[in-house]
Parts: C-alpha cells; structure tokens; sequence
C-alpha cells in the first residue's frame, strides 16, 4: 500500500527558502532603558516585551529564552495587495535569488505571490518553534493570499492542526461598487500546535439563555428541549416508544440518540418526558449544566469592532490618525478570549500600532490577569507609535470613554533592539567576541 503524500504548495525558489529559517544568524536583544517603561532592573526579558528589528531576526533572538512556551501568536502580515509596497529584505546569499527579488513588490510584479510566500515561510517555521504545544496561532488574511497561506500552515503546522477560519466583519457600511462585490470581511486563520490545545468556552449572556424556561417547575431549573434523533443510522436504536396513556411513538428515521434502556431511566429521572398529548418525547437540557457557550466562527463588527472603530482607538490615543491598517482592540480581545488564558504569553511579530499589547492590558486590568505580551515592529514607528501606544495606555488617556483608559492600564514593558549576530568563525579567531550572557543563551538553545 503506498503512503499517502501531504498536498504542497509549489512555488518559485521554495527549495532554497525552505531551510532559511535555520541560517538566520542568532542576534541577542539590546536592552533600550529609556525606551522603557517602569523597568524590571531584575527580570527586563521576562517583562512584555517589544523589540525594534526585522521580525526574521527578532523570532531567532527570541528562541533561547521562549521556545515551546508562547501559548497564542496573532500575526497581521501584509497582505499582498499590490498597493503595499512591501520589500523582501531577508539576507539571502543566493545572487540569482536575490536579483529576482529585486526591491519593491507591487502590482506590477507578475511574481509577487511567490515573494511573498518567500517571506512567510521561513517566518511561520520560527513561530511553530516559539509556539508551545498546547498553543494556537492566528493570522489575519484576506482574498489575495489566503489559499496559499492555509496550504503553507497545512505543510508547517499540520492538515490535523487546522481549527477553522475565522470571518470578521472589518466594515458596516457598502462601498457603493456596481462594478463588484463590496467586501466586508477579512479572514483569519486559526491553527493549533497540537491536539493539547483546548479552545476557551465562550462566557454565556442572557441573549445566550433566553431559549431556557420551566414551564413545568421543574426543580432542576431553567430548561430547553434538545435533539432526541440519531445523526446516522443505528439498527438497534430503531424502536417504538410506549407512552404512560399507551400511545405508540414511532422512532426517527435514523433512530433515537440513546438505548432503550437509557431512554427508560432518563424518563424514569424526569429528563426525557412526553407532551402533552404524548405524540413525542422531549429532551432536557437544563441550563445548570450548560457550563459556556461555543465558540463562532462569524465575529461581527458590532461585537467585536471594525476598521472604523480602530482609527477612532488610534485618533482618541494620539489625538491624530497616524497609522492607517489599526485592528481594534476589541478584536483582539475576543481573540485572547478564545486561544489564552490570563496568564498566557501572547507574542505578535508584526505589531504595527501595538493593539495587541493594548487588548493584553485591557483584560489584565479586567480580570487582574497576568498575561505578557512580546511585541515585534521592524519599521521605524516601534518608538514612536507601537511603544508609544503602550507607553500611552499604560499611563492614561484623558480623552479616552472607558474609565479604565482614562486613569490608565497600567503595566509595564522592555524595549528592545538587536545586536550584532554571533559570528562563531569570527569568535573563534577572538575577532568578534559576545557577551557573556548572550552567548550562554546562544550555546544553551543549541545545545
């Protein structure tokens, strides 16, 4: 019997990028005091994190110390529209693969979907390592690449590891195309690291149990009617149902969910019983054993935030819009909801305008958690608008409507950058010699 094969994704130079994410140099993170924020002079990298540097490198500097013990990533990555204006800057020696990379991927670049698997590739392996085995990673996508995006995490992740794809409602209102459809939704992509991954029920709402009831005063409590009928056909679960006045009732077409004998003894407790002219039988599912709700797999802009929602955030921090492609917040919270827990360790490596960080704060200050964030932004802004963000929040923004963002956060954080890449021929020969410390976490994850 032949073995079956995964189904790959195939494309341009993938035989060189497949192991890239093994070369990339180890760099050690550079403690940036004043760039922090109530610095833990004890533990400042056991502290949340945000790192200024190219996220390839910043993921590699990171495996000494959090390998296998990130609990949920959420990564926002571009998306390859044509209009970005992204650049591959991964320090490839290849000199054919890096003249077809050239600089700039725009429209114009027939290639760009090969370049941009490019990119991600070597970016998701280092996130598996990270992620730790009773993690969950999430990924925001839309149309452009979304296909080739669920082929690679089927290759890296596993086909077995898939939870779902997530549909969120990024816009209310209609575009006002005629020419074609006004999309209102992005999608994000949800992975496990492993079946140790448990997803977080769903706190209920009273709009959750309004279907509940006692009509009868049961003393068990609040009440609905479940399913009684099998999904597939069962033999022996095809049998007829004999009424306390000797009505007959006739089974399901595929049978009924329980045995004979389970049946009698749930009539027997009073958790299956008749109507009132006992034509059929009726399951209890009594709200006091109903311990959450299901997580969906539609979030909707009016629950959980919109893109016009994030550029308000944005202006009502900073007093200005300075950062365009925002998530909000509240997104991200629900997001936390289903995939941490309140001491989790949440790692985004593509932070943009730090709304990680800030739905990370926002529920410790809600629940009095104690979840961690590691931020990393490779452009310019991690100073002034991903650390800003988070300096901003945590200390209080008067203008802000929650209460809790107006007094501020609180928290902390470490602001880091890269050093310079251990070179061990150079270390060798005493021409390039790291720290201590930095050089202990190099020999120890490579050990």
């Amino acid at each position: 019997m032949e073995a079956q094969t995964l189904t790959s994704l195939q494309f341009a130079y993938k035989e060189l990028i497949a192991g890239h994410h093994l070369q990339v140099p180890y760099r050690d993170l550079k403690i940036d005091k004043k760039k922090s924020l109530n610095y833990n002079k004890k533990e400042p990298l056991s502290d949340n994190l945000i790192i200024h540097g190219d996220n390839l490198e910043a993921l590699k500097a990171l495996l000494p110390k959090y390998a296998g013990r990130v609990n949920c990533i959420y990564i926002d990555p571009p998306y390859n529209t044509g209009n970005e204006g992204w650049a591959y800057n991964d320090n490839m020696t290849d000199p054919v693969f890096k003249q077809w990379l050239k600089k700039t991927v725009d429209s114009e670049d027939l290639e760009r979907h090969d370049k941009w698997c490019c990119m991600m590739w070597p970016r998701l392996q280092l996130l598996k390592e990270l992620l730790a085995d009773d993690g969950v990673i999430f990924v925001s996508i839309d149309d452009n690449e979304q296909h080739r995006l669920r082929m690679m995490m089927d290759e890296i992740f596993g086909e077995d590891n898939f939870m779902t794809i997530i549909i969120w409602q990024h816009s209310l209102q209609s575009k006002g195309y005629s020419e074609k459809f006004s999309i209102h939704h992005n999608c994000i992509l949800c992975y496990r690291q492993s079946s140790n991954f448990k997803l977080q029920l769903q706190k209920r709402t009273d709009a959750d149990n309004i279907n509940y009831s006692n009509p009868d005063n049961d003393p068990k409590g609040l009440w609905r009617s479940g399913d009684v009928r099998n999904s597939l056909y069962r033999k022996n679960l095809i049998f007829d149902i004999i009424s306390p006045s000797g009505n007959t009732i006739k089974p399901p077409p595929k049978g009924w969910r329980w045995s004979k004998e389970t049946i009698n003894e749930k009539i027997k407790e009073g958790e299956i019983i008749f109507n009132d002219d006992e034509t059929k039988i009726i399951k209890k599912i009594y709200l006091k054993n109903v311990v959450g709700r299901a997580v969906e797999t539609i979030w909707f802009g009016k629950d959980v935030g919109t893109t016009r929602s994030a550029s308000q955030e944005i202006k009502n921090i900073f007093g200005k819009s300075v950062f365009d492609t925002s998530k909000p917040h509240t997104l991200m919270e629900q997001i936390l909801r289903v995939g941490a827990n309140n001491d989790s360790i949440i790692l985004d490596s593509f932070a943009g305008s730090g709304t990680t960080a800030h739905a990370v704060l926002s529920m410790n200050k809600q629940d009095e958690g104690n979840r961690k964030f590691i931020l990393i932004e490779c452009e310019d802004y991690a100073d002034t608008i991903t650390a800003e963000r988070v300096r901003r929040i945590i200390k209080g923004v008067p203008n802000a409507k929650d209460e809790n963002l107006q007094k501020g956060l609180g928290g902390s954080f470490t602001y880091c950058t890269l050093g310079n890449p251990i070179d061990t021929d150079k270390m060798l020969t005493g021409e390039s010699l790291p720290e201590f410390e930095s050089l202990a976490s190099f020999l120890l994850h490579k050990a």
